[in-house]
């Protein structure tokens, strides 16, 4: 392990987009939605990051279930859909995304290798441990903390000390892996090493913290703590 890594004593997850793919919800329904499927999948999600952002700003807290359902609606409603069992069937679908292909793998290592992992999410407690037991990763995980301790959502500084006071260590100790550019620069700033995992080659954004490191996907973590599969 590398002198900078020596010190890591907690491996943190971004839990959407990062270890679930958050479009395989309308995936699981593509062929009720048609031709528009694509692009509400990519709607919901735009709004769900949307109403956390201003939701914080306006201080009107609702967990992210609440989030996801009226982001969901308005998605809906801007392609005008009109299927009266859909959107229960999509919510549903959502508390069993499915995982990216190399997340079981990696986090089993890591708990091989005696290093404490933990999700650190918007999503709420229910909706983490639904995700994880669908998926099969409730045992990889030593924790999984939510927004919903401290009422506000990422990037806000108060998300991320959260996962210093479970575990009782300092920012410098912490790994944390997102797929999301701004929950990565959010995590950088608030003092946590960052890999930001950019699956699908987004640009960087122009924020004032950056990740420590980039990656593609999850795998990279294991070579930048000198873990073998």
């Amino acid at each position: 392990m590398s002198q900078s890594m020596s010190e890591i004593k907690v491996c943190a997850f971004d839990a959407y987009g990062t270890l679930y793919d958050v479009h395989s919800a309308v995936g699981t329904h593509r062929e009720r939605l048609g031709n528009v499927a694509d692009s509400v999948s990519m709607m919901w999600r735009t709004k769900q990051l949307e109403y956390t952002w201003l939701r914080s700003l306006m201080r009107e807290f609702s967990d992210f279930w609440q989030v996801t359902g009226d982001a969901l609606d308005y998605a809906l409603d801007a392609h005008d859909v009109v299927d009266g069992d859909l959107r229960g069937d999509l919510l549903q679908a959502y508390l069993e995304l499915k995982t990216y292909d190399e997340v079981v793998p990696v986090l089993s290592a890591l708990k091989q290798a005696d290093i404490k992992t933990a999700v650190l999410s918007n999503g709420a407690m229910a909706m983490l441990e639904a995700a994880n037991r669908s998926a099969g990763i409730s045992e990889l995980l030593d924790a999984n903390i939510s927004v919903d301790e401290v009422r506000v959502f990422k990037p806000d500084p108060a998300v991320y000390e959260l996962v210093t006071r479970k575990f009782s260590v300092q920012p410098e100790e912490v790994l944390f892996q997102s797929s999301n550019a701004w929950d990565a620069a959010g995590a950088a700033a608030f003092g946590f090493k960052v890999l930001w995992v950019n699956r699908f080659g987004q640009r960087p954004e122009r924020l004032p913290a950056r990740p420590d490191y980039e990656a593609t996907n999850l795998n990279h973590l294991l070579e930048l703590l000198k873990i073998a599969t």
